[in-house]
């Protein structure tokens, strides 16, 4: 359990000490937003390329080396990024593609694992491997901050970080559960992972993670846009509604175990779907900015057991899990991809809080389709999850 904690943690603080260098990284390379955007882009399509192939790679290889090798390739990659601050632009695209790959891989084999934890200890623990997650990306943001205040160039910053990952998180995951041998009497299908994109429940799952990580992804990048453009709150009230999200998604992924093992999954992810809801609306129509920060906290809460808890979901057959996890996950990320430049569009012509509203619509359909996260009897027919056959 303590590896799949530090994978996670690890992961999170990688990921944030890249991302606060960012300023710095645009500064040397002289991009303008617009360029900046699509050079940040160039990781997000790497994660994709990736993801749908991680089921493949994870039932093949197993968790551990499939988190080992693609936390070095991801490392690699940031490398090659902080090598590219000092030659150019073409560099940075090439590293941080590298470094979008790894993470994907990483990020399957690290839930993968963590489905098998928790399905050992019969309880509830996905959320706070993500909370681990979380806190990870808090002790990056603040390395960066500090990096950034010793006014450390960002090659040497990034290259240090790349080689604690790169060795750590090998390292870390040597405690991964062994991989247990397949069981060769099943149907060939059954292990293929790519049959998981024909599985209704497991498409149903993905759409329901899709829903939440649209909700956690524009809360995370328009939040504090939204209370200085829509309130006319200070830089460091915006920043304050930013920390007030993470800190309420992280204390509800920490705590919620608790309430899932009580309540069940349906219940508690509608009621959670709604919760983030009524967020949303608070802060969209809240009359002041206090106000509105009472909605940034029930967003957070609510988003908080979302994405983790479906992935749990889509483990439940552990001869399936890394099949399932890579489709659940990639339908899930294309939502960060998708999420926050559909709100930066439609707030050019509404405002960004106003266009917040769209999160809203999408909780609601979220809050609909929990119900495919129900716990799968293993007494259901394997095939009458699956899409019927078009004629």
């Amino acid at each position: 359990m303590r590896a799949v904690y530090a994978s996670f943690l690890l992961n999170g603080a990688g990921t944030a000490s890249m991302l606060s260098r960012v300023p710095q990284i645009r500064d040397a390379l002289h991009l303008r937003p617009g360029p900046l955007g699509l050079l940040l882009l160039v990781a997000a399509i790497g994660s994709l390329v990736s993801l749908p192939l991680a089921g493949s790679v994870v039932y093949r290889f197993g968790s551990a080396r499939t988190a080992m090798a693609m936390s070095v390739t991801w490392a690699i990659g940031l490398a090659i990024v902080a090598i590219g601050t000092r030659v150019g632009t073409p560099m940075v695209a090439i590293g941080l593609f590298i470094a979008g790959f790894g993470a994907g891989q990483w990020d399957v084999a690290q839930n993968v694992e963590g489905a098998a934890v928790e399905q050992g200890i019969g309880r509830s623990i996905m959320a706070r491997f993500h909370a681990a997650f979380s806190i990870g990306t808090v002790i990056g943001a603040l390395g960066g901050v500090a990096m950034n205040a010793l006014h450390v160039d960002p090659i040497w910053h990034l290259l240090t970080v790349a080689t604690l990952i790169g060795t750590g998180v090998p390292w870390q995951v040597r405690g991964f559960l062994p991989a247990g041998a397949a069981d060769e009497d099943r149907d060939a299908e059954q292990h293929d992972p790519w049959h998981a994109w024909t599985e209704r429940r497991t498409l149903l799952i993905g759409l329901f993670v899709l829903c939440m990580a649209f909700s956690e992804g524009t809360g995370n990048d328009w939040l504090g846009v939204a209370a200085i453009d829509g309130y006319g709150a200070s830089a460091a009230l915006g920043s304050f509604a930013y920390v007030a999200f993470v800190v309420a998604m992280t204390t509800g992924r920490w705590f919620g175990p608790r309430v899932l093992d009580r309540y069940g999954r349906v219940t508690v992810l509608r009621a959670s779907a709604l919760c983030a809801l009524v967020g949303v609306v608070i802060v969209v129509h809240g009359p002041s900015l206090a106000t509105a920060i009472v909605g940034v906290l029930l967003w957070g809460l609510g988003s908080a057991l979302g994405f983790p808890t479906g992935i749990s979901a889509a483990a439940d057959d552990p001869a399936r899990s890394a099949g399932r996890v890579s489709t659940v996950a990639t339908i899930g990320y294309a939502a960060f991809l998708a999420g926050p430049s559909l709100i930066g569009t439609v707030g050019n012509h509404t405002g960004v809080l106003r266009a917040l509203t769209i999160t809203a619509a999408v909780l609601a359909l979220g809050a609909g389709l929990a119900s495919a996260t129900r716990p799968l009897q293993s007494a259901i027919p394997a095939d009458a999850a699956t899409v019927p056959p078009t004629p």
